[in-house]
């Protein structure tokens, strides 16, 4: 069964987690966050956050991965038998799986659209072209659902390849090329930024300490950003987790994913932030940055079509890296429960997955806003999956937290940890109380900027029933000294 392998070398597991953690929002969410949000204060409150919340529940995660030596779903039920606990945390593993699926689904065809980048940086076609010009492009390729379905199979076919080739010749050996080149390329952006951008603006809106620009939204981004930068609560680090040898220290490790995830965005961002104010352009979030200023940018600087269409093979490589360990939880699942081949597995996620990513393809076209989807249901399909994700993930890791710090004894734990008795009473007090209660509280003060009063209203029945029914299903009495 998948559970069985184990990593061939010890530092696979950390390059797997950063692989799965460094995707698309390090590359352009993170810094604008950081930008606007007071810089330096920013970064403050996502360092803080990253120790009392992501790394407790990335190490809580890791954990039950590492326990059960199972995918998600099979490692749950497996571990919920050995606990003596109810069966009904065996949805932290369900909604690992759920999210990671449709998370796949709409992630692929966004990545997609760095295919198509690459091609017209490395073909010289954006080279001069002005911003109208570079902004009508963006708009007939979101207007072009067969172009896009295009590059969205391109895309995933490509990942599903990689982890049908299997653990060792598959993700491992991909893993080990594909991260430590992606760092070499970012460092080549970063070393062009400073060369031909103006590296001092960057510097000065990164990193600017300035308190009175972290406003409550800011602070509610910032822990956001914590949580969802590590993959959490999505089954790929439990996956992983599975695969890690038992003499790799789970602690340092989870310290290390934390730092080289920030230090990838803060280095992304230096490079695309001395780009962008080096061209005297306008810093714009989310896809604009990514599709167009940044084009923008590459189209006015010398050597520019080269180094854009270097930087673009960055942005596919970071978003493979992640996509494969979205495949993952899915596909060893299936080879646990219904003893498929690997292949087979990783065939039948992908292929729904890619019929799932079609909704988001037509999203931005045949039923954009406006159309008689967006009017029936409110918002756009790739919106409303979008939303199901965000109720998903935060959920999954608050159970997680719940789970790992109440049920798991003290002695397993140590175990696992290999750490001193101060360091696993820091943990579990993180794990227990401080992880849970500020998800809860990110989760619930940002829903209702997404729906009106129905959907937060059941998140909040959601929390309340986790933490209640913790106790309830953690039904056999647990040493918890």
């Amino acid at each position: 069964m998948s559970g069985h392998n184990v990593w061939t070398h010890k530092g696979t597991f950390l390059l797997a987690a950063v692989g799965s953690a460094v995707g698309l929002g390090n590359l352009w969410r993170f810094p604008y966050l950081t930008g606007e949000n007071g810089g330096g204060a920013f970064i403050l409150v996502y360092a803080l956050t990253i120790f009392a919340v992501g790394i407790p529940i990335l190490i809580a995660e890791i954990m039950l991965g590492r326990t059960s030596r199972q995918s998600p779903i099979m490692g749950m039920r497996h571990l919920t038998k050995t606990h003596g606990t109810s069966r009904a945390w065996e949805t932290i593993g369900w909604l690992g799986a759920a999210s990671a699926f449709l998370i796949l689904s709409f992630y692929s065809v966004i990545a997609g659209w760095a295919i198509h980048y690459t091609w017209l940086m490395l073909t010289g076609s954006l080279v001069g072209a002005d911003a109208q010009t570079i902004s009508t492009g963006f708009d007939a390729l979101l207007a072009a659902p067969g172009l896009m379905t295009l590059y969205h199979t391109l895309f995933i076919a490509a990942s599903a390849l990689i982890v049908g080739m299997g653990i060792h010749k598959g993700i491992e050996s991909g893993l080990r090329i594909m991260m430590p080149a992606l760092f070499v390329i970012l460092l080549v952006v970063l070393a062009y930024g400073v060369i031909n951008g103006d590296i001092g603006a960057a510097a000065s809106f990164l990193f600017t300490f300035n308190i009175a620009d972290l406003s409550l939204e800011g602070w509610l981004q910032a822990m956001g950003q914590s949580f969802f930068t590590l993959s959490l609560g999505m089954g790929a680090i439990m996956a992983y987790g599975a695969y890690m040898p038992s003499n790799v220290s789970l602690t340092r490790t989870a310290f290390a994913v934390a730092i080289v995830d920030t230090a990838v965005a803060m280095v992304a961002g230096l490079a695309i932030f001395a780009l962008v104010f080096g061209a005297g352009l306008e810093t714009g979030q989310g896809p604009g940055l990514m599709f167009v200023t940044l084009p923008l940018a590459f189209a006015e600087m010398p050597f520019g079509a080269l180094v854009g269409g270097v930087f673009f093979i960055l942005v596919l490589g970071a978003a493979i890296s992640s996509s494969i360990s979205l495949i993952e939880p899915v596909a060893a699942f299936l080879v646990e429960r219904f003893d498929m081949t690997r292949p087979q597995a990783v065939t039948i996620m992908v292929i729904a997955a890619w019929a799932m990513g079609l909704l988001t393809v037509v999203s931005f076209n045949l039923w954009a806003e406006g159309t008689i989807f967006h009017t029936l249901f409110g918002r756009t399909a790739f919106d409303f999956i979008e939303l199901l994700t965000n109720i998903f993930m935060p959920v999954g890791g608050l159970l997680i937290a719940l789970f790992a710090g109440w049920a798991l004894t003290q002695s397993e734990v140590m175990k696992e940890l290999g750490s001193s008795v101060a360091w696993f009473k820091l943990w579990r007090f993180l794990v227990r109380f401080v992880a849970p209660a500020a998800v809860a509280f990110v989760f619930l003060r940002t829903l209702p900027q997404v729906e009106g009063y129905l959907i937060p209203t059941l998140g909040a029945l959601l929390i309340i029933g986790a933490f209640a029914a913790s106790q309830r299903w953690l039904k056999k009495p647990r040493q918890t000294t």
